[in-house]
């Protein structure tokens, strides 16, 4: 286990029921032959003449991967990194926008699949520089900072981003701040965590930005659980500060994971000089109604009506802008990346951005929604039940098929091997990564 300090950026399940978990190896090793989405699509390709290229600076305090074609894994580094990354495109007509065209086999093709061109870790000097010379080139010097949400790999970050900045046409640098989340429904708690643990250096990258003379104005767009680390990185800026900078133009919650009354107090902190918040919300969000549950049954902020008391007088007398897309049809069967996923709200952003005026990557399957369902509670671990109601759900549905691995494992072990508390002997003798995993 990794130390508090965070450097800035700049019970046994065996006895539940052998005959469960015969189906759940026995599913396992079907999946197996079934294809799903590659992994490791980092790898750099050459390009293609018809593709557009999206080049972002990458501030993360994710360790590094062993795979170089994943580059960035969800377990915590003890100190940040940076890495400048190159994301190809395809043109438009072969691709709806807001959709990420993953590659469906390596190497993939820049002409019809979002691909990597460029993934280079950085020392600090040299990301300060490549974002200077960025701004500069950028016709307002206009910098826009990304924060993911709950349960994304690194590469679901970087190409999510990719085809934000893509689809909205905004002008401004990219900058993704991404934090260890191991990607997986049953990590909830550890995702969680892992936002407490970037705070500290997601508030030195906001510091440096504002020190920045190059920069003239910043912009933030976080999703889902990110917006806990961006609220709560802001609301340690403005106490240190005794204020937020005037260079903060905007901050864009999408289907904020965020306890409305924690937030209430999150924007007192933060003073009178504050950014123009916009708040994305849908009251159809079906992830953010399992986070309601596993919360104490407190509203969270991405889902509450704005028209209804005591939201609508709050939000007004804050000068929070609220764009409602409970209405909208776009994004996964959560409704939770609307935000992303809609055309037209995209391109909304790109524009208001751009004219410098005010104003979400779920990759959950049908079967992780069962599991989360008979867990009972996202810090809890999967069940045997939930795991084989969910198997033949992930046998046809790529996403499922994609997470169940990991739901195996955070029950019946990478072996088959019953798990339990981090005393279990099967969690013994392990390196410090697989230790981590075992205290999921």
């Amino acid at each position: 286990m990794h130390g508090s300090t965070v450097y800035p950026f700049f019970g046994n399940p065996a006895g539940r029921g052998f005959g469960a978990l015969a189906v759940v190896v026995l599913v396992t090793s079907l999946l197996a032959a079934c294809a799903s989405r590659p992994t490791g699509v980092l790898q750099p390709v050459a390009a293609s003449p018809a593709a557009t290229q999206v080049e972002m600076l990458v501030a993360t305090t994710r360790d590094r991967s062993e795979n170089p074609g994943e580059m960035f894994s969800g377990e915590r580094a003890l100190a940040p990194a940076f890495a400048e990354i190159t994301v190809s495109v395809p043109p438009t007509g072969v691709r709806k926008a807001g959709e990420v065209a993953w590659p469906r086999r390596l190497p993939p093709n820049p002409s019809t699949e979002f691909a990597t061109l460029k993934a280079e870790q950085v020392d600090r000097a040299t990301a300060e520089k490549w974002l200077s010379n960025a701004v500069r080139e950028s016709p307002d010097r206009s910098v826009l900072v990304f924060i993911h949400g709950f349960n994304n790999h690194f590469e679901d970050a970087v190409f999510r981003f990719a085809q934000i900045v893509h689809d909205s046409g905004a002008h401004s640098t990219p900058v993704l701040a991404t934090w260890p989340s191991r990607g997986s429904l049953l990590a909830y708690g550890y995702d969680r965590e892992s936002t407490n643990y970037t705070r500290n250096a997601v508030e030195r990258l906001f510091q440096y930005l504002a020190r920045d003379p190059e920069v003239k104005e910043v912009s933030i767009l976080a999703h889902s659980m990110g917006n806990w680390l961006a609220l709560e990185s802001l609301r340690q800026m403005a106490i240190r500060n005794d204020g937020l900078p005037a260079k903060f133009k905007n901050v864009m919650l999408a289907a904020p994971d965020v306890d409305v009354d924690v937030f209430r107090s999150q924007i007192a902190d933060m003073g009178k000089q504050r950014p123009r918040f916009t708040l994305f919300v849908s009251r159809d969000d079906r992830a953010l109604a399992v986070s309601r549950r596993v919360w104490g049954n407190v509203s969270r902020l991405g889902a509450i009506d704005p028209e209804q008391s005591p939201y609508r007088e709050e939000l007004a007398a804050n000068n929070i802008a609220v764009i409602d897309l409970t209405k909208i049809q776009a994004g996964d069967r959560l409704h939770h990346s609307k935000f992303a996923e809609s055309p037209e709200i995209v391109q909304l952003i790109g524009t208001r951005l751009s004219a410098g005026q005010t104003l979400t990557d779920s990759r959950l399957g049908l079967g992780d929604h069962i599991v989360a369902a008979t867990a009972g509670a996202a810090h809890a671990v999967g069940t045997t039940a939930g795991l084989v109601v969910a198997a033949p759900a992930a046998i046809v549905d790529e996403n499922t098929r994609r997470n169940y691995s990991h739901h195996v494992e955070a029950l019946v072990g990478p072996a088959g091997q019953a798990t339990g508390t981090t005393t279990d002997a099967a969690c013994n003798g392990r390196n410090e990564v697989k230790a981590a995993s075992c205290a999921r």
